[in-house]
C-alpha cells in the first residue's frame, strides 16, 4: 500500500510502498477512505512529542471493512465504519468502569511489528497509521457508519469532533445556562464551541488570534469573540463575564494558553485542557486560586465511549444539528500531505481531509 512515511522531525513526509499485515484474531483491515489533517500529529512532526521513526501517522479516518480475524462479530466486510484511536481491553479498572479511553491495557494492545518499509517492521501510530491507503486495527476500535454520512464526515467524528464535543458533554458536563470560553478556533475549537451550544450555554466566548478563526467560531455558536492578538484574553474575559466564566476549554496545547484557561474561570469554576502541551512544558498556577474552588482537568479523547458517543454524533449530525461539513475547509490527496500540513500551520483551514480513491 501507499502510504505517508515519517523518518525524522521537521523532515517532509514521504510517500512510500509499505507492506500490512493480514488480519489475525480480533482484527480488521480497512480499506482507508478519508483521514483528516490533525494538529496532533504535527506535534510529532515538528518534535514536541517523541515518536519513533520510520512511521506513519494519522489517527483521525474512516474506511470500508476489506477482511476480518477470526472472532469478528461487530463489523463484516464492505461495512462503512469510522476508527477510534484508543484501543481498549474491556475488562481493566477504567474498562469496566466506563473509561474506555483511559485502559490501562491501551499499550500492549497495539500492532508494532504489522507494518513493514523495505522488509523492516516498523511502529504503528496511535493504533492505526492512517495516513495509508489500508489500516490494520482492532474490532472494537471500528464504530459503523450509518446510512447519510459522508466518510469525510465520519472520520473527523473519529477525532476532532469527538475530541471537542465530548469535552464539553463527557469531561466537563457543563450544566445548562454555563458560561463559557473557548481558547482556540481551530478544528478542535470549533467543535468545543458547537458542543456549548449543544449544552445549552448561555454565553460562548472565543478567543484567538486570527480574524477568520473568530468568524468561523461565530459561525458554530460563538455569542462574542476576543482577538488576543490585540486584547489581553483573561482581563477582556472577565470583563465581558463580570468576573469570569464557569467553565473554559484550552483548545491549542500550549503551557501559556493553559495558564490564560485558568485564569479566565471565575470563583468555583474549572479550566479544562484539551489541547496537547508538549512533554517538557509545565503549567504553572497561582496556589490562592484553589482558596476560590477553583479547578483545572484533562480531557482525552473527549472522555470518549466510542460505541456509544460516536454514534450519538453523526446522529446528531444526520438531524442537522451538528455541523461538521462546515469544518472542512479543503480536501487533499495523500500525495500532497505535505501542502496539507502547511496550510494548517498558516492558519488557513478549520479542517482539511485526506480523500482515497
Amino acid at each position: 500500500m501507499k502510504a505517508a512515511v515519517m523518518h525524522g522531525v521537521n523532515q517532509p513526509l514521504t510517500i512510500e510502498d509499505v507492506e500490512v499485515d493480514e488480519p489475525r484474531q480480533g482484527e480488521v483491515l480497512v480499506k482507508t477512505s478519508a483521514s483528516g489533517v490533525c494538529h496532533s500529529d504535527l506535534h510529532f512532526m515538528e518534535g514536541s512529542y517523541p515518536t519513533q521513526t520510520p512511521i506513519v501517522l494519522g489517527h483521525e479516518s474512516a474506511g470500508v471493512v476489506e477482511k476480518v480475524g477470526e472472532g469478528v462479530v461487530n463489523v463484516k466486510p464492505g461495512d462503512r465504519v469510522v476508527i477510534a484511536f484508543v484501543t481498549s481491553c474491556s475488562h481493566c479498572a477504567n474498562c469496566v468502569q466506563g473509561k474506555p479511553h483511559l485502559c490501562d491495557n491501551t499499550g500492549r494492545l497495539g500492532r508494532n511489528d504489522r507494518l513493514k518499509l523495505n522488509g523492516q517492521p516498523m511502529a504503528q501510530f496511535a493504533n492505526m497509521s492512517a495516513f495509508a491507503e489500508y489500516q490494520l486495527v482492532s474490532a472494537n476500535a471500528c464504530v459503523p457508519v450509518p446510512d447519510g454520512v459522508p466518510m469525510e464526515v465520519a472520520a473527523l467524528v473519529g477525532c476532532s469532533v469527538m475530541t471537542g464535543v465530548g469535552a464539553v458533554s463527557n469531561t466537563a458536563k457543563i450544566p445548562v445556562g454555563s458560561t463559557v470560553a473557548v481558547i482556540g478556533a481551530g478544528g478542535v475549537g470549533l467543535n468545543v464551541i458547537q458542543g456549548a451550544k449543544l449544552a445549552g450555554a448561555s454565553r460562548i466566548i472565543a478567543v484567538d488570534l486570527l480574524e477568520n478563526k473568530l468568524a468561523a467560531a461565530r459561525d458554530f455558536g460563538a455569542t462574542d469573540v476576543v482577538d488576543a492578538s490585540s486584547d489581553d484574553a483573561v482581563k477582556k474575559v472577565q470583563e465581558i463575564t463580570s468576573g469570569g466564566v464557569d467553565y473554559a476549554f484550552e483548545a491549542i496545547g500550549l503551557a501559556k494558553t493553559a495558564e490564560q484557561c485558568f485564569g479566565m474561570v471565575k470563583r468555583g469554576g474549572k479550566a479544562v485542557v484539551v489541547g496537547m502541551i508538549p512533554v517538557t512544558d509545565s503549567v504553572n498556577l497561582p496556589g490562592v486560586s484553589f482558596l476560590q474552588e477553583k479547578g483545572i482537568i484533562g480531557s482525552f479523547y473527549g472522555s470518549t465511549r466510542q460505541t456509544y458517543d460516536m454514534p450519538w454524533l453523526m446522529e446528531l449530525y444526520r438531524q442537522k444539528r451538528l455541523k461538521i461539513d462546515e469544518l472542512i475547509t479543503k480536501r487533499w490527496k495523500l500525495d500532497q500531505i505535505n501542502e496539507a500540513y502547511d496550510s494548517l500551520k498558516q492558519g488557513e483551514v478549520n479542517r482539511s481531509v485526506l480523500l482515497f480513491d
